[in-house]
């Protein structure tokens, strides 16, 4: 499975600080979760990321 893979599979995503100074992404998804922390520098790192993925998405769905 790859990013363009379709499936029908559902999960839930969570974002939020921990108390122990972390970022946590948290994803549910029927009977598994998956925590996964990253230090505030990671996290930026990750959001600038999304928003790349984003803004190119963006100008994917115009050319059609």
């Amino acid at each position: 499975m790859g990013i363009n893979s379709e499936t029908d599979i559902e999960a839930n995503l969570q974002i939020g600080p921990t108390d122990q100074g972390m970022v946590r992404l948290f994803i549910a998804a029927g009977n598994t979760e998956i925590p996964m922390d990253f230090d505030p520098d990671e996290a930026r790192e990750i959001a600038e990321e999304i928003t790349a993925a984003a803004m190119a998405a963006e100008k994917l769905g115009k050319k059609r």
